[in-house]
């Protein structure tokens, strides 16, 4: 008799029933389709894998954007006994082998990795012969460019499906607003009665807006963990609160300034604390050890504790998308919880540099096609170009996530087309004499590793494989001599006998020549990436417009990703009479430095520029320079330490750059 999910269900996971929107996802996945959950935080998304994880004939690949989710993920499936594993960047080679190993043998049912891992070319060798049922892609939304969060990696899934033969996908994610959906179900061809979308609205979050000035923003953070500490104890239960910022040095100072006056441990969490340090601190918060973090958007993502009872925005979220995240990490538990938005809109500045720091000026973006064409011309028109992304990101000035999304556009206009990835350098240390390692092999394979070494450039310890040296002297083959020597050099380093270390990874693409000369191709991209700025000031300004109204917010923030409650939902700010007007924001016409300063600043900056390019700073570097936005080559000519730099932070980008033009002109 065949087993049913129903049974796998009670009998693995222990549950007798799945929750509104889970059923639907299943069966269309038992019944070979592919299909999408969008759920609210919380909802059981991670459950529409793992049940049919275990009745799918082969592997489920998982693709997760975040080492600490991964782990958690596994560590709970193993408790239920369902052999579950990662491939992460803190495991060491036999840790490494051991899951490898146990995938091969069907062992391991589910496999979880993050996508750049599908960039390394020795795990894509390995995925290819293994046969998988099921991709799974975590926090899907990254896969549209007009959604948040983009990650341009996320856009080569398809590709990889094809490649490791993958019939099925699901797609999982909290936050997306209908033409996210749209533009991540056209990807992977789901159809659309398999998207299942259960509605964002929690009735037990109280959506509060308290637009408050800065300096009042701590005192009301006191005031409401002083509040919840002292309802908590009454109960005799314990909580949890976070409080997020923007910047760095927000959170520190904050956390600095709540434990001054609080019985209880605040601490700072941040990109700018070391792995283990941020590690430490959230395991500490998971344990109730700490139960106050102040925190970046760095913290959150996979954070799954059901007692949290606070989360407060101290500054304004970058998105609506990532408000709703954020505060969906509160009452995981269904019991009543606060979300309260204490900002204002003196933090508008700070998010929309973030934008504007990402738009590649129209000569960068010229620098990088050039650049293709230069390679592709001097190779006598061998249409193939391979590129090592940081050094042409310091080259071009354009930072590496909108250079990795410059190159999924040119892919996306078939000027590009993604061959493969390898690493530029192999190295290897024998842990054998060499005369012992050949002995491992006999005949025919014993003179190819022979060759390998042969060919190699030898160090006192490390080999570094010489692949044009090792072709000529190998001759052709049936299989690649590169991918022969690698598979080669793995078995050795699956056997104990050699240490393998791989650098520089390379990305290869295929030319199309005739595209890559199209007069307008400059002009036509950096026009994309002027709309998308456009967009995400909008989303941002969208998000002010939700806080901003006198209407209920849960009601408007369900319509966004296109709900629609049908009724107020009576615990808001607003629903309980207590909307306020927001502040009217200062004109700041009147900070920005006196002419004569300005032509200090901006001198000093197009001395450095000059002496280390050989050319003058654009009207948006200077501008940049100014507004204290980091791209490639102000961190070249370390512009923090030059006394114009961030010195009109808090001014708008517009009101800045006309300054910067009019000075210029005038001179």
């Amino acid at each position: 008799m065949q087993t049913t999910w129903q049974q796998v269900l009670s009998q693995t996971f222990g549950f007798e029933s799945l929750r509104p929107g889970q059923q639907p996802v299943v069966e269309a996945l038992l019944a070979g389709r592919s299909a999408a959950a969008i759920f609210p935080t919380g909802s059981g998304k991670s459950l529409c894998y793992q049940l049919p994880a275990l009745m799918l004939p082969n592997l489920t690949l998982v693709i997760s954007p975040l080492l600490a989710l991964m782990q958690d993920q596994v560590q709970f499936l193993q408790s239920k006994g369902i052999a579950a594993a990662t491939i992460d960047s803190t495991q060491s080679r036999e840790q490494t082998q051991q899951v490898m190993q146990g995938v091969r043998d069907g062992s391991i049912k589910i496999l979880m990795v993050s996508v750049e891992r599908l960039k390394n070319e020795r795990f894509r060798q390995f995925m290819s012969e293994i046969p998988v049922s099921l991709l799974v892609v975590d926090e899907a939304h990254c896969i549209s460019e007009w959604g948040h969060n983009f990650r341009p990696d996320y856009l080569k899934l398809p590709d990889y499906c094809r490649e490791f033969a993958v019939k099925q996908v699901l797609l999982l994610t909290a936050t997306a607003t209908q033409a996210v959906i749209e533009d991540m179900r056209s990807h992977f061809a789901i159809a659309p009665q398999d998207v299942v979308t259960t509605g964002f609205y929690r009735p037990n979050l109280r959506l509060l807006v308290q637009p408050s000035p800065e300096h009042e923003r701590v005192g009301k953070c006191l005031q409401w963990l002083q509040h919840l500490a002292k309802k908590s104890a009454e109960k005799q239960q314990d909580f949890a609160a976070v409080i997020y910022v923007t910047l760095q040095h927000t959170a520190e100072d904050v956390a600095e300034q709540l434990n001054r006056q609080l019985p209880f441990e605040v601490k700072a969490y941040h990109a700018g604390l070391g792995h283990e340090q941020r590690e430490d601190i959230q395991q500490k918060f998971m344990r109730g050890d700490i139960p106050v973090i102040v925190a970046t958007i760095a913290f959150g993502m996979g954070v799954d504790k059901s007692n949290i009872r606070q989360v407060m925005h101290y500054d304004l979220p970058k998105s609506t998308e990532n408000y709703s995240q954020e505060i969906g990490r509160a009452g995981r538990d269904g019991n009543a919880s606060d979300c309260i938005m204490l900002a204002d809109e003196s933090g508008l500045t700070v998010l929309e540099n973030f934008v504007y720091g990402d738009t590649p000026e129209l000569s960068s973006i010229e620098h990088v096609l050039n650049a293709i064409r230069q390679q592709t011309q001097s190779r006598n028109q061998v249409s193939q170009w391979e590129v090592l992304m940081t050094p042409l990101s310091a080259e071009s000035n354009i930072r590496l996530l909108p250079l990795k999304t410059l190159l999924v556009n040119l892919e996306m206009r078939g000027v590009l087309t993604s061959q493969y990835s390898y690493f530029a350098e192999y190295r290897f240390k024998p842990e054998l004499a060499e005369s012992a390692l050949l002995g491992q092999f006999h005949g025919e394979p014993q003179q190819f590793l022979q060759t390998v070494l042969n060919t190699c450039q030898k160090g006192r310890t490390w080999y570094t494989l010489d692949v044009e040296a090792l072709e000529k002297a190998a001759g052709s083959s049936d299989i690649p001599v590169r991918v022969r020597a690698l598979k080669a050099l793995e078995y050795c380093q699956e056997k104990g006998w050699i240490q393998l270390e791989s650098k520089q990874m390379t990305d290869v693409y295929r030319v199309d020549q005739q595209a890559l000369a199209d007069q307008s191709l400059a002009a036509t991209l950096h026009q994309h990436f002027m709309q998308k700025q456009e967009n995400e000031i909008s989303r941002i300004h969208n998000m002010l417009a939700l806080f901003r109204e006198p209407q209920c917010v849960a009601r408007r923030l369900s319509a966004y990703f296109g709900e629609d409650m049908g009724q107020d939902c009576g615990v808001c700010s607003v629903c309980r009479g207590q909307f306020r007007p927001w502040p009217e924001k200062t004109a700041s016409a009147s900070q920005l430095p006196a002419d004569q300063q300005l032509f200090g600043y901006l001198a000093e900056l197009r001395q450095k520029i000059q002496s280390q390019f050989g050319s003058q700073p654009s009207l948006d570097l200077q501008t940049r320079f100014l507004c204290g936005i980091q791209v490639p080559w102000l961190g070249k000519i370390r512009a923090r330490q030059l006394s114009g730099f961030a010195s009109c932070e808090q001014l708008s980008y517009a009101a800045v750059k006309a300054r910067v033009q009019a000075l210029t002109h005038g001179q």
